[in-house]
């Protein structure tokens, strides 16, 4: 019999979310910087599991390195936020707000194109792109289950997609100081950006209320 004065179990909100998601980067970058230093060493799989704690007591690195496999591998590329998971990702490409980002990276990538190459290669257009790039992978994870009990998780995604589309705007702000794009496509380019931004502000909202009205 389940014990009657049991706690039930605290439910993640977006700063708990937040939270978990920079131990996760924190942790995916250590990874990565060990994975590149190790590279080469025949116990390369050893080094890299004591340097990142995954020893016990009883020295199993084998089984420790075989858990961060399973449970963490895609956290090793979280950057595009691509999980292998084709539902989920189904579930994100037939939102609108997730093909406005995907339509505003192809215009982008199209615009940058015609403009020539000394656009597509300046470094505020690189970056411009790079972040509309992040943006996407952010709302693919954050749309990919509308159905989701873990709201938090949502907003705190939702929350570096907008992170990514302001950094994309100051990008476009240097692009448009030093008119990089003709007229036309520069006011297309600021019309999606701002409608992408507000969308999220508009999603945010909506799913924070929800939120709201489910645990508080």
């Amino acid at each position: 019999m389940a014990d009657e004065h049991e706690q039930p179990e605290k439910v993640w909100d977006e700063y708990d979310w937040e939270r978990f998601l920079r131990e996760q980067d924190l942790r995916t970058e250590r990874y990565l910087e060990l994975l590149e230093k190790f590279a080469d060493h025949p116990e390369r799989d050893a080094l890299i599991a004591r340097e990142m704690g995954w020893v016990d007591l009883d020295g199993d690195e084998e089984g420790l390195w075989e858990d961060f496999e399973e449970e963490d591998v895609d956290e090793e590329f979280r950057q595009g936020e691509w999980e292998g998971l084709e539902e989920a990702a189904d579930q994100a490409e037939v939102h609108p707000l997730y093909q406005a980002s995907f339509e505003l990276t192809i215009w982008l990538e199209e615009a940058l194109e015609a403009r020539g190459r000394n656009a597509a290669s300046h470094p505020a257009a690189i970056e411009l792109s790079h972040q509309a790039s992040i943006m996407g992978g952010k709302l693919a994870a954050a749309l990919s289950d509308p159905g989701s009990a873990e709201l938090g998780m949502t907003i705190a995604y939702l929350k570096r997609a907008l992170r990514a589309v302001n950094l994309g705007l100051n990008a476009y702000a240097e692009l448009r100081r030093e008119k990089v794009f003709g007229r036309t496509r520069d006011r297309r380019l600021r019309e999606q950006l701002f409608e992408v931004r507000d969308a999220i502000v508009s999603l945010m909202g909506e799913v924070r209320a929800e939120w709201r009205r489910r645990h508080v």
